[in-house]
């Protein structure tokens, strides 16, 4: 079987992609690039049997429906415009989850720079789904989204102050703990493309998250929370002690 990870940038030249190939034995990181363009992740999806994607698939609901009627000027006025009712435009259901269960809040879609890379995976699925490739947000298909920071969380591995060229040293010391956890884990030479690029490191951790999510170590979306999964999107992480 083989499973991919991608760190998804809106520019290609910052677009992670591995893919591991898993037997009965072994975990081998048969691919690690980066530079991904659209051809080369549409091509891995369809070839590989799960992929975990590091980017927002769907907008909060609230959000979507508010753009809809600021553009018509029929927004009904709020009752107050505070802190609260701008986070229910910003976080979706599953940003509020990966808060709960790790203290983590992922980049909000609606108001940050993640936005970018959003609309580019937008084009993409509305790809895949021409081609009959089951994109479904809720990750019931071939892609779950996965958020890196909080799968090392939930690892109990270091997960933060691993990004840009400055923290190298951080990054292995998030490789070789990724390799004492996953003992069958074979890095195929692709360690030192891991430790000078922190794109390729979280597309490997989306690559072992998709693994993880194939063998029933992931929590996905609850039953309550499916509906808005498939609009929205979900983050699966790794289960951790009573989850």
């Amino acid at each position: 079987m083989r499973f991919n990870g991608i760190d998804l940038a809106a520019d290609p030249k910052y677009t992670g992609l591995a893919t591991l190939r898993h037997n009965a034995t072994s975990l081998v990181l048969e691919t690690l690039m980066v530079g991904a363009t659209d051809e080369h992740l549409v091509h891995a999806i369809c070839d590989g049997d799960s992929t975990g994607v590091d980017v927002p698939l769907g907008w909060p609901q609230p959000f979507v429906q508010f753009i809809q009627h600021q553009a018509k000027q029929t927004l009904d006025r709020p009752a107050d415009t505070g802190p609260a009712w701008r986070r229910s435009l910003a976080l979706r259901t599953t940003d509020i989850e990966v808060h709960r269960r790790t203290g983590l809040t992922p980049l909000s879609v609606s108001a940050n720079l993640i936005a970018y890379p959003a609309f580019r995976w937008a084009g993409i699925e509305s790809r895949l789904r021409e081609m009959g490739t089951d994109v479904s947000r809720d990750g019931s298909g071939t892609v779950a989204e996965v958020y890196p920071a909080a799968a090392l969380y939930c690892w109990g591995l270091p997960h933060t102050g691993y990004k840009t060229a400055k923290n190298r040293a951080k990054r292995a010391v998030i490789i070789e703990a990724l390799s004492q956890r996953f003992a069958s884990l074979d890095w195929n030479g692709y360690e030192a493309l891991a430790l000078a690029d922190d794109n390729a490191l979280d597309a490997v951790i989306a690559a072992l998250v998709a693994h993880q999510i194939a063998h029933g170590r992931c929590v996905g979306p609850e039953d309550r929370h499916r509906q808005v999964a498939t609009v929205e999107g979900w983050i699966w992480i790794p289960k951790t002690p009573g989850s």
